[in-house]
């Protein structure tokens, strides 16, 4: 079944294309929607975001936590699942504060996305338009999360770019 890389800004609307598209399909379809979530509520903000976030969604939505294994919650998914992964920088985030192979991971999730049998979204930051970041740690994570978005640009059937709430369809 199709997926589709969505990568663009903060508040640049791409969460929302992706679960609209979703939404649409699984109007058409019947499919059950999923978020698969990896934000973690690391203090009260980010607690409140989270819970904002589901309450926009509504009850149509499952939600599955997934901060550290998408490649695991996508396996525990079917061909009837319409999917939305959200998002995976902050995965990544999660991956390198945990000291986990990022390479490894990502290598995981290309292959879990390419045998995912329903439909699926995998919405991202895209962190490389902007200047070089002036620390180590800032500049191993913008490369890292251009390695990821080349990897499922590359796997993906789909790609697609949005910027201030218009999607630009790259792939």
């Amino acid at each position: 079944m199709p997926s589709t890389l969505v990568l663009g800004g903060a508040r640049s609307g791409k969460s929302a294309f992706a679960q609209g598209a979703a939404e649409a399909l699984a109007a058409e379809s019947g499919g059950r929607l999923v978020m698969v979530a990896t934000a973690q509520a690391f203090d009260s903000e980010m607690t409140e975001r989270i819970a904002r976030h589901r309450l926009d969604r509504g009850a149509a939505w499952t939600t599955l936590e997934a901060p550290l294994d998408i490649a695991s919650a996508l396996e525990a998914l079917g061909a009837n699942d319409i999917v939305v992964v959200d998002c995976l920088t902050l995965w990544l985030s999660n991956l390198m504060l945990d000291e986990r192979d990022a390479a490894a991971a990502v290598g995981e999730l290309v292959e879990a996305a390419g045998r995912f049998p329903g439909t699926l979204w995998l919405v991202s930051n895209e962190v490389g338009f902007g200047i070089v970041p002036d620390n180590a740690l800032a500049r191993r994570f913008r490369d890292e999360a251009g390695r990821l978005h080349q990897a499922l640009a590359h796997a993906a059937d789909a790609v697609t770019l949005v910027v201030a709430g218009l999607s630009l369809r790259l792939k």
